[in-house]
C-alpha cells in the first residue's frame, strides 16, 4: 500500500486553487455555510490565508484530498487561540477520500507542530453539524470548553474544543 501513502505538508502556491475549491465544496456543498455567506470568499482565498497562516494539505495519489489552516496566536486567522495555544481552522476533506485518514493525519500534524513549538494546547472551533470532524477530535482527546463557545454574526452557536498537551 506504500504507493498510496498520505503525505501531509505545507501547500505550494500551485495548490492554492485546489485547496480553495475543496474547502468551499465541503463547507458550502455539505451545508455548513450558506452560499451567500461572506465567509465563502474567505474559504476560497487560499492565497490570502497562506500569506498570514500556514496551509497544510493531505496529498494522496498526487491529489490534494484534504486541507486545514494553522493559525498562530496573535496573527490573522487566529480567532480563538490564547497565548500558548495553536489554533487550526477550515479542516476540509474531499468526500471521495474520506476513510483514508486524511483528516486525522492533518490534525495529528497540528498536534505534532504544537508539541514541537512547546505550545500548551491546540484549540479549534467546530459546528455541531460537523459530525465526522468531531469524531476525529474526540478520538484524539480534544475536550469541549463550553465557556469559550461563541456565536457567529448570523447567530449560529459554535463549539470550542481544546487538546491540552503534556508539558515537557
Amino acid at each position: 500500500m506504500g504507493v498510496h501513502e498520505m503525505v501531509i505538508r505545507t501547500a505550494t502556491p500551485e495548490e492554492y486553487a485546489a485547496v480553495g475549491e475543496l474547502t468551499v465544496d465541503v463547507y458550502v456543498g455539505e451545508g455548513y455555510v450558506p452560499p451567500s455567506s461572506s465567509y465563502v470568499t474567505e474559504l476560497a482565498d487560499t492565497e490570502r490565508r497562506a500569506a498570514a497562516a500556514q496551509i497544510l494539505v493531505a496529498v494522496h495519489d498526487d491529489r490534494v484530498v484534504g486541507s486545514l489552516t494553522v493559525a498562530r496566536y496573535g496573527l490573522p486567522y487566529a480567532e480563538i487561540a490564547r497565548p500558548g495555544e495553536l489554533e487550526f481552522r477550515m479542516l476540509a476533506v474531499d468526500k471521495r477520500a474520506r476513510g483514508l485518514g486524511a483528516g486525522t493525519a492533518l490534525v495529528r500534524t497540528v498536534i505534532e507542530t504544537a508539541t514541537a513549538e512547546s505550545c500548551e494546547a491546540v484549540a479549534l472551533t467546530t459546528m455541531p453539524a460537523m459530525v465526522d470532524a468531531r469524531r476525529i477530535y474526540d478520538r484524539l482527546g480534544f475536550v469541549a470548553v463550553p465557556e469559550r463557545d461563541w456565536t457567529t454574526p448570523a447567530g449560529e452557536l459554535l463549539t470550542v474544543l481544546r487538546l491540552p498537551l503534556p508539558l515537557r
